[in-house]
């Protein structure tokens, strides 16, 4: 919120209040000389069962940390704190029953005109859906060690552990209402390459793809899967259209950039690849067989741009 914003709400502070009440965060400050809460949201009852007017100090808050998590979270943000860095935290908070949720918090350090802390102001995230989300994909990683869910031929995962993962991430962006972004891609001419070069050299071809594809995405729950065929997919879970695009003209760079030579291709001399990416927040109504079948549709529409080319939602 913007200083402007923030000087035309003061005199309200009652709307101010409200509004801040109003969100799932959570808000709360704690004076840094007395280390005392000056305010936390109410919402706080609703998420952990304490009430707000249990929350005196940041020692009540330490306390309520699992102990597992403790030492190493309070120590990270009494250091960060005292450096003036505004900073973010994930640890599981327990309940008043006993239970725990995942917490994100999130810190901004005010500081005096010589650069000490003078309070602390931040937000709190359930961010419980999110792990369980995290845990249920390493369940799904070993899964796929265990019970041989890669392509044997190219060692990615293969349409099976794809049609799980799919799922898996197509719940949690419809309960967290994120985005998910897909990118399905097509070797160009690969029927062309298999007849002159022969299928022992395609499968060298298809594995040394599927090696370049590897690195094109990064973070640790972007999944590559090959699809059938010489058709890969990319499932990129929180990634808007613009990320998505980023990463599919990473790959389209890098599969051109490792010249595989193709001397029976229609577009180039080496072997490239045309790209469909699509981008959704889906809801409940949505199914995501059709949203599968809409990024299909973007591969189909490269093809007939002239291949080695990438189709996105119009």
């Amino acid at each position: 919120m913007s200083d402007l914003i923030r000087q035309q709400m003061e005199p309200d502070s009652a709307v101010y209040k409200t509004l801040l009440e109003s969100t799932k965060a959570i808000p709360w400050k704690i004076d840094w000389s007395t280390m005392k809460f000056a305010y936390i949201g109410p919402q706080i009852e609703e998420l952990l069962g304490w009430t707000p007017e249990s929350w005196q100090s940041a020692e009540d808050w330490a306390m309520r940390i699992h102990a597992e998590d403790r030492e190493a979270v309070v120590n990270f943000c009494i250091s960060q704190s005292k450096s003036g860095v505004d900073h973010e935290a994930d640890y599981r908070a327990l309940t008043r029953d006993g239970e725990h949720v995942w917490i994100r918090d999130v810190v901004h350090v005010v500081r005096n005109p010589d650069g000490s802390p003078n309070a602390l102001i931040g937000f709190m995230f359930d961010i419980t859906e999110r792990k369980k989300t995290e845990a249920r994909l390493i369940e799904l990683q070993k899964e796929l060690e265990a019970l041989s869910y890669r392509d044997g031929l190219t060692n990615v995962a293969n349409r099976r552990m794809f049609d799980s993962a799919l799922e898996v991430e197509w719940a949690n962006a419809v309960n967290n209402r994120t985005p998910l972004s897909l990118v399905m891609l097509d070797i160009d001419y690969f029927k062309q390459y298999n007849d002159h070069y022969g299928h022992i050299r395609g499968d060298e071809c298809l594995k040394r793809v599927a090696e370049v594809l590897s690195g094109a995405a990064t973070r640790s729950r972007d999944f590559l899967a090959r699809f059938g065929g010489e058709e890969f997919v990319l499932i990129l879970p929180e990634a808007d259209a613009k990320a998505a695009l980023q990463v599919a003209q990473r790959c389209r760079k890098l599969v051109q950039d490792a010249a595989i030579p193709h001397g029976k291709s229609q577009v180039a001399e080496v072997v490239t690849i045309s790209l469909g990416v699509s981008t959704i927040v889906p809801s409940a109504q949505d199914h995501r067989i059709a949203f599968l079948e809409r990024v299909d549709q973007r591969l189909y529409k490269a093809k007939q741009l002239g291949r080695n080319c990438i189709a996105v939602d119009e």
